[in-house]
C-alpha cells in the first residue's frame, strides 16, 4: 500500500517536474540541425527523472517567502546541467541504459553524444542569462556565481571518481569516498539548489552557508542509497544496468569496505577484477564481487551509514530551515529526507 506521505511527495514532485520539463523543452532551439542535435536533445530531455534538484530549488524559494516562478529559470538550468552531466557520464562509463532506454551515445554514437552534452551545458548558461529581465543584473550575477561553483565542484568530483578507476586505486578510505560524493553529488544536487532558491527568495538576504551541511548529509544518504540500488534494484524500475557500477569499477562505499575487510586471496582476486577494462570485467566475476561484498557485510554497512546520514540530515534541516514559517513547501523538503532512504527506485 502506498504511504500517504509518499503520495503527497510524489504529487508535488510531479508538479515541479511538469514545470521543469516545459522549461527544458522550450529552451531547445527550433532550428537545424534537428536530426543530429536538437531532436536527440528533446528526446533525451523528455525522459527526465523525478526532478528533485529543480524541485528543491523552487520549493526552497517558496518556503523562504519567494515566488517559485522567479526561481524556475535557475531550477531548469540546474536540471539542464544535470542532463549534460548524464550524457557525458554515460560516455565515460560506457553505460548502455539510462532511465530504461538506450543512452545517447548507444543510440547516436559517441561523437554526436559528446556534442549534444556540450550543447546542454550551453543551454544551461543561456537559461541563467534569461534571468536578467526578472531578477536584475546583480541578483542574476549572484545566481551565476553559485552556478559556477556548482559546476567546478561537480567536475572535480567526477575527475576523482574517473581517476580512481583509471589508476585502480585500492587504498581508498571512507573519507575519500565521502569527499568525492560531496563534490560530485552534494553540491549540485542538494546544496546549491537550496542556496539558489533561498538567494532568489530573499534577494541575497540570508546566509547561504546554512544549507551546506544539510545538503551534504542529504546528498550522501542519497548517493549511498543509489549505489545500493545499483546492486540490488529491479532493472526495469531502476532504469540502468544492475551492477553497472561493479562492471565500471566504481569505488563505492561497499567496494571500499570489501577491499578493507577481504582476506588476502579474496583481495588479490578483487584487485585483478578491478585492474582490467570494462570489457574485461565479466558478469560472472561481477557476481562474485557482489556475493563477496554481501558476505563481508559491506551492503549492510552501507545501509547503516546511509541511515546515519539521513538521521543527521533531520537535525541539519532544523538549522537550515529554522525560523522559516511552516508551509507545504517546507514539509515537502522534509519529506525528501525520508524518501532518500526508503525509495526502491
Amino acid at each position: 500500500m502506498t504511504r500517504a506521505w509518499d503520495e503527497g511527495l510524489q504529487a508535488r514532485l510531479s508538479s515541479y517536474r511538469e514545470t521543469t520539463l516545459a522549461g527544458l523543452l522550450s529552451a531547445v532551439p527550433d532550428r537545424e540541425p534537428q536530426p543530429y542535435l536538437y531532436a536527440p536533445l528533446s528526446a533525451h530531455l523528455s525522459r527526465i527523472g523525478k526532478s528533485i534538484r529543480p524541485a528543491l530549488c523552487m520549493a526552497t524559494c517558496k518556503a523562504f517567502g519567494g515566488d517559485p516562478a522567479l526561481a524556475s529559470k535557475s531550477a531548469t538550468a540546474i536540471e539542464m546541467l544535470h542532463n549534460a552531466f548524464l550524457v557525458h557520464d554515460d560516455v565515460e562509463d560506457e553505460s548502455e541504459l539510462r532511465r530504461g532506454l538506450p543512452t545517447m551515445h548507444a543510440e547516436h554514437g559517441v561523437p554526436l553524444a559528446v556534442n549534444a552534452g556540450d550543447m546542454l551545458n550551453a543551454l544551461s548558461i543561456r537559461l541563467l542569462r534569461d534571468n536578467l529581465p526578472t531578477l536584475g543584473p546583480e541578483l542574476t550575477w549572484r545566481v551565476f556565481d553559485e552556478f559556477d561553483h556548482m559546476m567546478q565542484e561537480s567536475l572535480e568530483g567526477q575527475a576523482m571518481e574517473l581517476g580512481w578507476v583509471r589508476d585502480n586505486r585500492c587504498d581508498l578510505t571512507d573519507r575519500d569516498y565521502l569527499q568525492m560524493v560531496l563534490k560530485k553529488t552534494c553540491w549540485y544536487s542538494f546544496i546549491h539548489p537550496c542556496r539558489i532558491g533561498a538567494l532568489i527568495a530573499t534577494r541575497d538576504g540570508v546566509a547561504l552557508d546554512r544549507f551546506n551541511r544539510f545538503g551534504y548529509f542529504l546528498g550522501t544518504a542519497f548517493q549511498i542509497q543509489d549505489d545500493l540500488l545499483n546492486l540490488t534494484g529491479d532493472e526495469k524500475r531502476y532504469g540502468k544496468e544492475i551492477a553497472g557500477d561493479l562492471v565500471e569499477g566504481k569505488r563505492t562505499l561497499m567496494l571500499i569496505h570489501a577491499l578493507r575487510h577481504a582476506g588476502e586471496r579474496e583481495a588479490q582476486r578483487l584487485r585483478r577484477f578491478l585492474e582490467g577494462s570494462r570489457s574485461q570485467r565479466s558478469a560472472s566475476e561481477a557476481r562474485w564481487v557482489f556475493h563477496l561484498m554481501r558476505s563481508l557485510g559491506s551492503l549492510d554497512y552501507a545501509r547503516t551509514v546511509s541511515k546515519q546520514f539521513a538521521g543527521a540530515t533531520l537535525y541539519e534541516f532544523a538549522q537550515a530551515f529554522g525560523g522559516v514559517p511552516d508551509s507545504d513547501e517546507k514539509a515537502f523538503v522534509h519529506q525528501i529526507i525520508r524518501y532518500m532512504v526508503t525509495r526502491d527506485v
